[in-house]
């Protein structure tokens, strides 16, 4: 099967413009989570969708690809959907699935990759999977940045929310805390059916794409995986996770790769 990876990526971001190329330990954001998604064993080739030259200028200087996109979509599936195409167009190979790795998950495991992936090889009526983690206390429960998950039984997405769920008042302390952790693989066509489906109301009060999915009747695989990641949303963040990296396993990795 043909597998790639996509990391959609943009300078205008609302709450932290210039992002991706905000430094973590000296290599941009962006970098981190490229060299890290370049390891799965899973992806046959990994690209970077973005509007910016900036960010085409810095993918090229770490010898990885970029496509250029519409500097016009408000959606990261959106801009994903465009470069899978140019991608056919461009290599002449027809893409099986395809992986939506969000930019700003610089702790992001190759392993992460191929665990979530390895449903839609498995079984071609998963659509589309997600991973979840778990939360580690309250506040992390509480924090309108982290988007909550509940899961059924087979581990189908029930509800995803900015919200604190299953509620705590109600005995959620006992129950696992789980949060949506955006590595999201798609079936080739799905992902542009996907894009096709009128927005939904819950979709836009939560501001969760994965609800789009919901409401109009499809299923989302939730695979849970144990690796402590943090994404960055805000300035703190950015200083968060570059603390907790500094012991990270991997970097040094990729540290040589660029020398």
């Amino acid at each position: 099967m043909n597998i790639i990876g996509i990391i959609p990526a943009r300078m205008a971001s609302t709450r932290f413009p210039g992002k991706p190329l905000a430094e973590i330990l000296g290599t941009p954001m962006l970098g981190h989570v490229y060299f890290r998604s370049r390891m799965s064993a899973t992806l046959n080739d990994l690209y970077v969708a973005t509007c910016d030259h900036e960010i085409v200028d810095y993918i090229s200087s770490i010898d990885g690809k970029a496509i250029m996109t519409k500097d016009t979509h408000e959606r990261a599936s959106d801009r994903t959907a465009e470069a899978m195409l140019k991608i056919e167009s461009e290599t002449g190979s027809h893409i099986d699935i395809v992986v939506m790795i969000q930019g700003d998950e610089p702790m992001v495991f190759p392993e992460m990759i191929d665990a979530s992936v390895r449903p839609l090889v498995n079984d071609k009526r998963i659509m589309v999977s997600n991973l979840m983690a778990p939360l580690k206390n309250r506040a992390e429960h509480e924090d309108p940045n982290e988007v909550k998950v509940v899961v059924d039984r087979e581990n189908f997405a029930l509800y995803f929310s900015r919200e604190p769920i299953p509620s705590w008042k109600k005995g959620a302390e006992t129950l696992p805390m789980l949060k949506q952790v955006c590595i999201i693989p798609f079936q080739r066509d799905f992902l542009i059916k996907f894009n096709e489906l009128e927005q939904t109301t819950l979709e836009e009060i939560e501001s969760v794409d994965m609800l789009r999915i919901l409401e109009h009747g499809y299923q989302v695989k939730m695979i849970e995986v144990d690796m402590d990641t943090y994404s960055v949303d805000t300035i703190e963040d950015l200083k968060r996770v570059e603390k907790l990296m500094e012991k990270d396993s991997l970097i040094a990795k990729y540290e040589m790769e660029k020398k």
